[in-house]
């Protein structure tokens, strides 16, 4: 049976959201939806931002929910406030949010888990927020793994954020997979989409001098062939920070306030 003429001009000029939503309720507090999955989320801030402060979190390889970025995402927004920030931290594919809920997809056993259909994901994710709080710059604050998507996001994605905090970043993955004694992974190096980093970014990383997971030449090696093409970037290496402290660390705030200075 042919479908009526009615129902062909409802279909048509049904909005593609309401055609393919990944969240079956989806509230932007604690869920949001990407192109095939939906992710969990946290928000604090107005509804009618200035800057959109998208918190994104690390492997979490030791297990445990991944929700320590909660509290820091609640306190950016606190600490902001003058500047109307909206930070929103988000839950990677796969990972649990400690309620029971867990965020659609695969986390690859916490491991090798950005693929480039992943970081497509996180990045439709964003582009969602944006397009539901209408900001004037998108901020990413990401750690670990977190940060290793974000830097890869600038390039496939150069559109998506003006600014990018990274804290702890295995930007260099062929050198940080060496390091470890590990097998190569086959998840992208953010190394390989630094020509496709928008020249108007502003990109700032992180790292602790006593991080013996992400060492700092990791980063360094980054920044260097941003700053080569002249993209605003920098590296700063905070003295007597691992790996997991720095993240709480005051240097993490003062660099999102430098950030948007």
């Amino acid at each position: 049976m042919k479908p009526s003429a009615a129902l062909l001009i409802a279909l048509l000029t049904m909005p593609c959201a309401a055609l393919a939503s990944p969240c079956a309720t989806e509230d932007f507090q604690t869920s949001v939806s990407g192109d095939s999955e939906c992710l969990l989320m946290r928000r604090f801030g107005p509804d009618d931002p200035d800057i959109l402060l998208v918190w994104l979190h690390g492997n979490v390889s030791g297990g445990g929910p991944a929700n320590a970025h909660f509290r820091l995402a609640e306190q950016t927004a606190k600490d902001l406030a003058a500047d109307r920030v909206l930070a929103v931290a988000l839950v990677r594919p796969g990972y649990p949010d400690g309620s029971g809920a867990y965020s659609s997809g695969n986390d690859n056993g916490r491991a090798d888990n950005w693929p480039r259909s992943t970081v497509m994901e996180i990045g439709a994710v964003i582009g969602r927020l944006k397009n539901r709080f209408q900001p004037k710059t998108t901020v990413i604050v990401a750690h670990s793994g977190g940060a290793a998507i974000t830097a890869v996001l600038l390039g496939l994605r150069p559109d998506l954020a003006q600014v990018a905090v990274l804290i702890g970043c295995p930007c260099d993955m062929a050198a940080w997979r060496r390091g470890r004694g590990g097998t190569p992974w086959r998840s992208e190096d953010p190394l390989d989409w630094v020509k496709e980093v928008s020249p108007s970014a502003r990109i700032i990383a992180l790292t602790g001098a006593e991080d013996s997971t992400t060492r700092p030449a990791l980063a360094k090696t980054y920044i260097e062939r941003l700053q080569e093409r002249r993209v605003q970037a920098s590296l700063e290496v905070v003295p007597g920070m691992g790996h997991m402290d720095l993240l709480r660390s005051p240097a993490v705030t003062a660099a999102i306030s430098r950030s948007l200075q």
